[in-house]
């Protein structure tokens, strides 16, 4: 996610649309703050997710075009260059992981630092680069695009198999970004920033099949834009806002925010459960797009930090890849 444009008629759209919601959520529970956890200057931090395997942190910084990874117990990031900007990263296994970059989809060796592209998108991304993405409970990857000049309804949403096969799913997208699946594999949430709504879907795991697109959750715009998001083990939505100065649990059943975890930085960009238990939220945050004061007032913007918010989440999936690719 990259700098909302905010135009007035904009404001008063959203603000007819979702304005109404703010009452079902003024009993919003803020009583808990996350805390510094590595202090680096990302500019656009995004990407969050835990590598149960190796009880590591992967997470990227889309302008600095690096991949990172973090060592809590050691208190360390590793960073690998890339050759584009990157908009997100899933794991192949403790050795490889792929990239979603600005022309496609790339494999990274985690030992040597070596890419090949997996999938070539040029085409598809004419203007355009690779966003936010994970994989489904099958081990496919779904990844979105957005537009340079994030330009409405030029971005896509695609599928991509063990075998590099590509299949999209979404189109007459804007910013495409968080998405995630139920302990049941039988919905998917998936966000579309500047709608400012999380939209389910049914889903079919045996056939990737999506269908019934619904709106779950309408967010209010003094909330701030829905950025990457993550999913615990009650299958509530955990979701970073930029402009939002914090990460929302949301219940995707009655459509209500429950639960903020205030972050110390003004555009908060994804989340991601983590640790041994699963049980501690790491965040990212962006540096980017912010006035002045707010550079003054949130000087570890661009940082990651965490918090123990009382609930659990789950294992990322990672990519499911044939041995014999």
């Amino acid at each position: 996610m990259l700098n909302i444009l905010k135009p007035l008629v904009y404001l008063l759209v959203c603000f007819c649309v979702f304005g109404c919601n703010t009452e079902k959520n003024k009993d919003l529970d803020i009583n808990l703050k996350a805390d510094l956890v590595y202090n680096i200057h990302a500019q656009l931090g995004e990407g969050a997710l835990w590598n149960y395997k190796t009880q590591e942190l992967y997470w990227v910084d889309i302008e600095n075009k690096t991949l990172n990874i973090y060592n809590p117990k050691t208190k360390t990031n590793t960073v690998f260059k890339t050759k584009s900007r990157i908009g997100t990263v899933v794991p192949v296994s403790e050795k490889e992981v792929l990239v979603a970059l600005e022309d496609g989809v790339y494999s990274l060796n985690l030992n040597s630092g070596t890419t090949n592209r997996f999938v070539n998108m040029e085409n598809e991304l004419i203007g355009s680069r690779l966003n936010d993405g994970k994989c489904d409970p099958s081990g496919r990857f779904w990844v979105g695009s957005m537009h340079l000049n994030q330009e409405t309804g030029k971005a896509n949403l695609y599928c991509i198999d063990g075998r590099g096969e590509l299949d999209k799913k979404l189109t007459n997208r804007t910013i495409s970004n968080g998405i995630v699946w139920t302990s049941n594999k039988k919905t998917m949430y998936y966000i579309d920033t500047p709608t400012s709504q999380i939209k389910a879907y049914d889903y079919d795991d045996a056939t990737e099949a999506i269908s019934n697109e619904r709106v779950v959750v309408e967010i209010p715009v003094d909330f701030g834009f829905p950025d990457g998001m993550t999913i615990d083990e009650e299958d509530m939505l955990w979701v970073g806002m930029w402009n939002g100065n914090g990460v929302i649990r949301f219940n995707p059943k009655t459509g209500k925010a429950i639960q903020k975890i205030e972050v110390p930085a003004h555009n908060v960009t994804s989340c991601a459960f983590g640790g041994e238990n699963l049980d501690v939220l790491y965040i990212t945050t962006a540096s980017v797009d912010m006035t002045a004061e707010e550079i003054q007032k949130y000087p570890h913007a661009g940082s990651l930090f965490s918090v123990v918010p009382g609930v659990k989440g789950v294992r990322a999936n990672f990519f499911n890849k044939p041995t014999n690719h």
